[in-house]
């Protein structure tokens, strides 16, 4: 019995001389080149393993924001306050924040920076409770009312006059619209990847909607062009401006101004609506509702309601009453002028003498002020000269007279000064 156990104990080692003696040991079983032609082709009509697992997207985590956080897929509604006690007897900002499900850019939609300047306010609901969370790429933070101050009160300015739109990006000392102005881009704008910031007209002025922005920077330039057919103003705007301070820490912003302050405009609320839609179908966070199916023929009837490439109206000129009287408009807001129409007319009740304000270039009426009393120098017109893309771009890369938008109301505004191109963003 031990000589077997001795014998079988052994063998593996007289097996492995013997491998040793014959050669190197082969490191598979198997050919090392793969053996020619193609594999052949699975059934039809098979469903492979993969065909069962659903697309590859980008994870969508929760949304960080004033201390809570936004699953993909949901929308809440949160309240903004600036820290420091400065609101604390006001009502709180809303900011309503909709997750979507998928992967996308963050699109701010601001309004009531001025709190007379309701039309925004409007526009800015109606788009922050309408989008579909569970069908939505990116993330939609709407803040309809900043300025709960002035929205309290009626007013376009703070409690101290002063113009918060004029103290973007802000700081944390200093004068209270200072202070709003910087909790506000800490807590709110620093989530941006694009904003929108909704205005309209302002002493008793309305504006045709239209899209304000610096074309002299390229990712401006590109935001500008989608939306639609609404009209594209270059301006550079001034400082303290909230699209101002926005686009120079990287977050491409426009103004969007539509309509006159104090009252809301059904009309130019829709159009702005739609202008912001179309702009999610063209930043990719959201389907187009007028699309073809693959494959499928174009509709001519949908075709046809596609929107037009926008204009662009790279200069603008104010037309101011040179005499005090009664303002009597005789021309309508989108109207197109040739050079020397009669645009209005001013009439001194007390001499009994009319005098006529005539356009000084021909282009298209896109803001003008609403009948009323005027004294001498009050802006009463406002004509946007139209061009092409290309030489916006150029002449707004050259040297020359800015177009502005707003008097420097410094610690507490004057009346308006309405130079050549200003327009009270």
């Amino acid at each position: 019995m031990r000589r077997l156990r001795r014998r079988l104990t052994a063998l593996p080692s007289l097996v492995l001389a013997g491998l040793l003696a014959a050669g190197p040991l082969a490191a598979q079983d198997f050919p090392i080149d793969p053996p020619a032609g193609t594999a052949p082709a699975p059934p039809e009509g098979l469903a492979l393993p993969t065909d069962f697992l659903p697309p590859q997207t980008d994870l969508v985590t929760p949304l960080a924001i004033l201390d809570r956080l936004v699953v993909p897929g949901t929308r809440m509604q949160l309240e903004w306050r600036p820290g420091g006690g400065i609101s604390s007897a006001e009502i709180p900002s809303p900011v309503v924040v909709t997750r979507g499900a998928l992967a996308g850019p963050v699109l701010c939609l601001v309004a009531g920076v001025h709190g007379d300047e309701i039309n925004g306010i409007e526009i800015v609901r109606q788009l922050s409770h309408s989008v579909d969370p569970t069908r939505l790429s990116g993330t939609i933070i709407g803040v309809p009312i900043v300025n709960v101050h002035g929205y309290s009160r009626g007013s376009r300015y703070l409690p101290d006059r002063r113009d918060l739109n004029r103290f973007f990006p802000g700081t944390r000392q200093g004068s209270i619209a200072s202070r709003i102005a910087n909790a506000f881009f800490q807590d709110v704008v620093s989530h941006c990847d694009m904003l929108v910031d909704f205005h309209t007209g302002s002493f008793d002025r309305s504006n045709l909607p239209q899209v304000r922005a610096d074309l002299t920077r390229a990712e401006v330039l590109e935001f500008s062009r989608h939306f639609g057919n609404t009209v594209v103003l270059h301006s550079q705007g001034n400082k303290g401006m909230l699209r101002v301070a926005a686009t120079a820490v990287g977050i491409p912003s426009v103004t969007f101004e539509a309509g006159s302050p104090g009252r809301l405009e059904p009309t130019e609320i829709a159009q702005a609506v739609a202008a912001i839609e179309r702009l999610m179908v063209h930043v990719g966070m959201r389907e187009d509702p007028s699309a073809a199916e693959p494959g499928a023929a174009l509709d001519p009837d949908v075709v046809a309601k596609r929107p037009e490439p926008a204009p662009i109206f790279l200069d603008s000129r104010w037309v101011r009453a040179n005499s005090g009287g009664l303002l009597i408009s005789e021309v309508t807001l989108g109207q197109h002028v040739q050079a020397g129409q009669r645009l209005g007319r001013v009439i001194d009740p007390v001499a009994n003498v009319e005098r006529y304000l005539l356009a000084p270039v021909g282009g298209r009426v896109i803001g003008m002020s609403q009948n009323q009393v005027v004294l001498p120098g009050y802006a009463a017109f406002h004509l946007g000269i139209q061009t092409s893309e290309q030489q916006a771009v150029e002449e707004a890369g050259t040297p020359g007279d800015a177009v502005e938008e707003d008097p420097d109301p410094g610690e507490r505004p004057e009346p308006p000064d309405p130079a050549a191109g200003e327009d009270y963003e």
